[in-house]
C-alpha cells in the first residue's frame, strides 16, 4: 500500500498531466502520436502512479510523441475506451497505442517509463523518425 502522501502528491500530478479526455476517439491520434491510455477505478492507487511515470518522464514522451489518456471511473467515455480495446470493465490496464492505432503494449500494473521508451524506440516508424532531424 502507498503512504497516503505519496497517493495525493501523485494525484496532484495526474490533475496537472496533460492529457486529452477519455472519451477522446483515439483515431483523433492516428498517424500523429502514441498515446498512454491508463485504464483504472477512479480509487485505483496505481493511476496515480503511472500518471507520475508519465510526468517524471515529461521529455522523453514529449520526443516520442507520447500522450496521455485516462479511463478512470465508470462512466461512459472510460467503458467505450475500455471497450475499444478490449479491456475488462473493472481493474487496472496501461495501454500503449501506436501511431498506427494499434495496441503494442498491455499492462496490469504501471508501465516504467523506460520499458515504454525501449518499446517505441524499437518500433519501425520511431526508428524512422529518430533517423530525421526534428524541426
Amino acid at each position: 500500500m502507498l503512504p497516503s502522501s505519496l497517493l495525493a502528491g501523485a494525484a496532484l500530478l495526474a490533475a496537472a498531466l496533460p492529457a486529452a479526455a477519455a472519451g477522446s476517439d483515439l483515431d483523433r491520434y492516428r498517424w500523429k502520436s502514441r498515446v498512454l491510455v491508463i485504464a483504472a477505478a477512479a480509487d485505483d492507487p496505481r493511476a496515480a502512479v503511472q500518471a507520475r511515470i508519465a510526468e517524471a518522464a515529461g521529455p522523453g514522451m514529449r520526443e516520442r510523441d507520447l500522450v496521455v489518456v485516462r479511463a478512470i471511473g465508470e462512466g461512459r467515455e472510460a467503458a467505450s475506451l475500455r471497450r475499444r480495446l478490449g479491456l475488462p470493465a473493472t481493474g487496472f490496464r496501461a495501454v500503449l497505442v501506436g501511431k498506427d492505432g494499434g495496441p503494442k503494449l498491455t499492462a496490469e500494473e504501471p508501465i516504467p517509463a523506460e520499458r515504454l521508451f525501449s518499446t517505441i524506440d524499437a518500433m519501425p516508424m520511431r526508428r524512422d523518425e529518430a533517423a530525421r532531424p526534428r524541426n
